[in-house]
């Protein structure tokens, strides 16, 4: 699968996200602050990939710490975690990831510099391979769920490039096709930073799966047409009671598709739950740069000092989603019953 993120020789490779179609170009970062920026910047987007990375920068940030243990050593570590913390807001997966790092710093930190570096290395690649085998349990799960011959649309980016490999929603998809399914594709361009255009379309059409390429106005149209048998997303964090934070736009595809009777499916590992949150009005939600708007490919295309609203998630109520398909199985409502329970 696609190379999204790897450790190698004391630092991160990336492939930079932000450059596909056109360009494979891969990002080396060598410090945490490197990787913080590369989460900030999209050079690695996706729930799970942000967690990856977040777990692995954690790591390069050890690297620099000098302290062999006690209170000097806690108030470095606090600052690199801080600051890779801090990089992307709504992404539960990202603070999923460092809360197991903490754990392991702090059941490590009194062993000195050396155990303490050697066991968060170890804990990264975990994460990673972990990511690697729930998205192969998502998708046989979700799989059953399509049928043969089915066109299905999906937005955003939820694929290998979004995880360590393979893919939630696109994990679903592929598992469909190894089974022996057809399945054509309508994926949504997903503006402002055309993720579906640029990784889904270039995703699938490697794999050699049919994939058609839409504008996000478009797929209600498709939907009334009867042309759309269901819609796959993924997800970036999921409350308790099933209301899920996706990227911008998933919002309204949803209540085009209760309206039109097409099933609305959620693929998402269960790191991405936040059981703290008894619904969705909690979510923080990430609103980034105006000129990812005002711009498409660094080009301007509006005048340049209009107002500019950019929240890069919304929230999808918990009654527009037929199912939540995560690592454990196809859950269905009510959620709050059966989803929370770990």
């Amino acid at each position: 699968m696609l190379p999204t993120i790897a450790w190698r020789g004391r630092s991160v490779i990336m492939i930079d996200q932000r450059k596909l179609p056109g360009q494979e170009i891969y990002v080396r970062c060598r410090t945490y602050i490197q990787v913080a920026q590369a989460i900030e910047k999209m050079v690695v987007r996706g729930a799970p990939a942000i967690g990856i990375a977040a777990a692995y920068g954690l790591v390069l940030g050890t690297l620099a710490l000098t302290a062999e243990t006690g209170r000097s050593l806690d108030r470095d570590f606090e600052k690199v975690y801080k600051r890779l913390e801090r990089t992307r807001p709504t992404a539960r997966n990202l603070f999923w990831a460092l809360e197991r790092m903490r754990a392991v710093y702090e059941r490590t930190r009194s062993e000195g510099l050396r155990v303490m570096r050697a066991a968060l290395l170890d804990e990264a690649r975990a994460i990673e391979c972990e990511d690697a085998e729930t998205n192969r349990a998502i998708g046989q799960h979700g799989q059953a769920l399509l049928g043969d011959g089915w066109t299905v649309l999906t937005h955003c980016n939820a694929g290998a490039l979004a995880t360590a490999e393979y893919g939630t929603a696109l994990g679903i998809i592929r598992a469909a096709v190894a089974a022996g399914k057809s399945i054509k594709v309508f994926a949504d361009e997903t503006r402002p930073f055309l993720q579906g255009a640029r990784l889904t379309v270039w995703e699938l059409d490697r794999d050699g799966i049919p994939v058609v390429l839409i504008t996000d106005g478009m797929a209600g149209w498709f939907m009334r047409r009867g042309e759309i048998q269901a819609v796959v997303v993924g997800a970036d964090r999921i409350a308790r009671n099933g209301d899920t934070a996706n990227k911008i736009g998933t919002y309204s595809l949803a209540v085009l598709a209760k309206e039109n009777g097409v099933p609305f499916f959620v693929a998402a590992p269960m790191s991405t739950i936040d059981l703290t949150l008894p619904d969705g009005g909690g979510i923080p939600i990430e609103e980034r740069n105006p000129d990812e708007v005002r711009e498409v490919g660094g080009r301007l295309i509006t005048v340049p000092y209009v107002e500019v609203r950019n929240p890069a998630f919304d929230v999808t109520p918990a009654a527009y989603i037929t199912a939540i398909v995560t690592e454990r199985g196809v859950h269905r409502p009510p959620y709050e019953k059966n989803l929370g329970g770990r």
